[in-house]
């Protein structure tokens, strides 16, 4: 009998039953890349609607502004920086030309309504309010009026709009984004190989994302890693020394191992039509039924911006799932320390990417060190940027919530406690968050400051944003 068990919830509500477009499929690559194919195998559809007033119409604007090349403006920049989408358009002055697009716009995985003049005849509050998933763009002196008609009473009512009102137009891309990732999640594989059982966050998660958790015994992974070319394991083992600023505690033999390991995965997310990964690596290899740890595999994953997740955590390797196609970046869990004498956050662990700007990015320098727990293997001391802010967040399937906190990043601690990366940065208020923790121990951090895609994001899921802190 084979020991892949596919865990899944029949139920899809919110935004999964919603878009029209979004039938379950095989595949899951979530890539850096949006431009690449969907778990659909397609680009993202987008209906893109301009609402305005009619000609000689008083309003903002003003009258008869020229409304055609604006809107050949923002189309020519939607197609330019918006790749992994492909677009439709129509104009709306009236709610019942409104009508006509919803119908026509079937098979869209969501709306983006450019708010272009006023008064439009409620066009843009008949999309919104539609229930489908819609991005809401307040052409800046031109829609505002309807915007904040709009935007807040649609988010009060729990529907799945996100709403941009800003001057910079990659703002608008990456709420794009925000509708491409959820289009992405839906059909997804997330493999989880662990011993325990997974079902109820399996359950959670399929809802939320219509995503699918695949059960994998150690034992498989094991026998994939017993097979395994030591040519191809040594090739990456050296790759990780080379590019390691030093080898402190591992022998080669370790490393080696975690070359092994990183090559089963690979063929194991190969086998299964996957790019995302978790492996419960403590509670297997402490029980000796894991040949190695998977911290070297996990690290160069990451650094490609597949998913590679640490100890079977669900929760985080969701979460690592979304935010690596919304932000082009990858993340790692942590297990945060609070230091309220320099109100300091340390995300701590011993798996993190050098590359956190993503692949096409340059490396930051990195050490191979022992795991820390044990002071067995082979795992990774990232020494990561510093005086740039963070986002640090959960999202939480059951709860329908994201979890969120922002630090700057200050500095890379050497402690020989707890784990390797030890990334230091400083929240508003150290003491605050401490008092504001809940939802378990680990948090997920990505580079950058990414609290309005993160709500876009939230928003299309219908999840709650709570900040921390």
């Amino acid at each position: 009998m084979s020991s892949f068990q596919v865990l899944s919830n029949p139920s899809r509500r919110g935004f999964i039953s919603a878009c029209a477009g979004c039938a379950a499929a095989c595949m899951a690559r979530i890539p850096c890349d949006a431009a690449a194919p969907s778990a659909l195998g397609r680009k993202t559809r987008v209906s893109v609607v301009f609402t305005q007033a009619a000609k000689d119409k008083e309003g903002w604007p003003y009258v008869n502004f020229d409304y055609e090349s604006k809107k050949k403006e923002i189309l020519a920049g939607l197609e330019a920086a918006s790749a992994f989408a492909e677009f439709t358009t129509a104009t709306a002055m009236s709610v019942e030309d409104s009508r006509r697009i919803i119908e026509a716009g079937r098979d869209a995985d969501g709306f983006l309504v450019f708010l272009l003049g006023i008064p439009s005849g409620g066009a843009g509050r008949e999309i919104a309010f539609s229930g489908r998933p819609t991005i809401v763009v307040d052409h800046m002196y031109g829609g505002t009026g309807e915007f904040l008609g709009v935007y807040g009473p649609a988010r009060k009512k729990g529907l799945p709009v996100a709403g941009v009102t800003s001057s910079r137009f990659s703002d608008v891309v990456q709420a794009l984004r925000a509708l491409d990732t959820v289009q992405r999640a839906n059909g997804a594989r997330i493999l989880d190989v662990t011993r325990r059982d997974p079902s109820r966050l399996s359950g959670e998660i399929r809802e939320a994302y219509g995503a699918e958790v695949v059960k994998v015994a150690g034992d498989d992974l094991n026998s994939i890693y017993d097979k395994t070319s030591l040519g191809d394991a040594g090739q990456w083992a050296q790759t990780w020394i080379k590019g390691a600023a030093k080898v402190v505690e591992p022998s080669r033999e370790e490393i080696l191992e975690g070359g092994r390991m990183y090559v089963a995965m690979k063929s194991l997310l190969a086998q299964q039509k996957s790019n995302v990964i978790t492996v419960d690596c403590l509670d297997l290899f402490y029980a000796k039924q894991l040949r190695s740890y998977p911290c070297l595999g996990f690290f160069q994953l990451n650094n490609d911006c597949s998913v590679g997740a640490c100890e079977a955590d669900l929760t985080s390797t969701s979460t690592m799932m979304l935010m690596t196609n919304l932000t082009g970046q990858p993340g790692y869990i942590s297990d945060p320390v609070l230091d309220t004498a320099t109100n300091q956050i340390i995300y701590a662990h011993c798996v993190a990417p050098s590359k956190v700007w993503g692949p096409d990015k340059p490396a930051n320098e990195y050490h191979i060190r022992s795991h820390s727990e044990d002071r067995k293997g082979a795992a990774v001391r990232s020494l990561m940027p510093l005086g740039v802010m963070t986002t640090t967040l959960e999202f939480l399937p059951g709860r329908k919530e994201v979890i969120m906190h922002q630090a700057k990043a200050v500095a890379n601690i050497d402690e020989d406690k707890a784990c390797r990366t030890k990334l230091a940065a400083t929240p508003r208020d150290a003491a605050k968050l401490a008092e504001d923790w809940q939802a378990g121990w680990h948090r997920v951090t990505y580079y950058g400051d990414h609290r309005m895609a993160v709500d876009a994001l939230a928003a299309l899921l219908k999840f709650k944003v709570t900040i921390e802190g």
